[in-house]
């Protein structure tokens, strides 16, 4: 059974389910703790969460009015995992502000505020309920994404997702292919080309863990991470 490592947040339990249904071992990090230097030896994937912005200084920026800092040490940790998790060649799949620590991590930066920095952004902040599709993202025709939502989407690249982040990634870092976006530009996803899996949605695909839209993201995640 694949060890899956996850960083906490405030929402764990969607998380460790949607690890478990598809036949990993969720084991929560201690982001208090340095991040461990035999990583691989210990975990065979690595799962990032959601949560607060993360600091803009990090990708040389100042902070936007919105700036909403994220839990106290949460930022150093993950950005310390994320560039040893890369550099051990495990299996990454981030989510939400997961997508935003990767991709910071390796070197891109962050749209701060997507109703005052978009151009018609669409509403991408619907908290409640967690389950509820707030717009459609289209797919990139042959990227990993896509294989794995094959059978998902609607007219051939299209997904109802729900949202609720008020940030985004803005350059990618080196290394990665934007996966998907909304109809109003915002990033939704990115992964990067390659024999590991490193997939990053914006979405929140782990609160359908009971109804299985989004099951196969978990699925191909755990089948890379799974064990030779």
């Amino acid at each position: 059974m694949p060890r899956i490592a996850i960083v906490p947040c405030r929402a764990m339990p969607d998380y460790e389910e949607s690890v478990r249904r598809v036949g990993g071992d969720p084991i929560a990090l201690d982001r208090l703790a340095p991040v461990p230097a035999d990583l691989a030896s210990l975990y065979d994937g690595v799962l990032f969460t959601g949560g607060g912005d993360v600091d803009p200084a990090r990708y040389g920026a100042a902070p936007h009015a919105s700036y909403q800092a994220a839990d106290e040490g949460r930022d150093e940790f993950e950005i310390a995992l994320a560039r040893a998790a890369v550099t051990a060649g495990l299996p990454i799949f981030a989510i939400c502000r997961g997508m935003q620590v990767l991709n910071v991590a390796l070197g891109g930066t962050l749209v701060q505020d997507i109703p005052t920095m978009v151009n018609g952004a669409l509403d991408h902040a619907v908290p409640e309920p967690r389950y509820h599709l707030a717009h459609e993202v289209w797919v990139a025709k042959g990227t990993r994404l896509s294989t794995m939502l094959r059978d998902k989407m609607v007219e051939g690249d299209i997904l109802q997702v729900n949202s609720r982040h008020h940030q985004a990634v803005s350059t990618p870092a080196e290394g990665f292919i934007v996966s998907a976006t909304a109809p109003d530009g915002v990033i939704e996803a990115m992964e990067r080309p390659g024999d590991a899996f490193i997939v990053a949605v914006q979405w929140h695909p782990e609160n359908f863990y009971r109804t299985g839209e989004f099951r196969p993201l978990f699925e191909g995640f755990i089948e890379a991470a799974r064990p030779a």
